[in-house]
């Protein structure tokens, strides 16, 4: 990853908060299933800069609601 922290995270909050949005959305259908999912697609992001800021905008949007 090459620049700053910073960034980094300025240009990809927008895809990592739709990311988000579209993980959460699939809550509803999955049902108890769906942690142990969203896990595994969190497992798959890269870099793993990016798979926390999806996994803290997840915390965010579920907090929120």
């Amino acid at each position: 990853m090459t620049g700053s922290r910073g960034e980094f995270h300025r240009q990809h909050q927008e895809q990592a908060t739709a990311k988000a949005v579209e993980l959460l959305a699939c809550q509803p259908q999955m049902g108890k299933g769906w942690l142990t999912w969203v896990a595994g697609q969190l497992y798959t992001l890269r870099p793993a800069a990016y798979a926390s800021m999806v996994r803290r905008e997840l915390a965010r949007l579920q907090d929120a609601a």
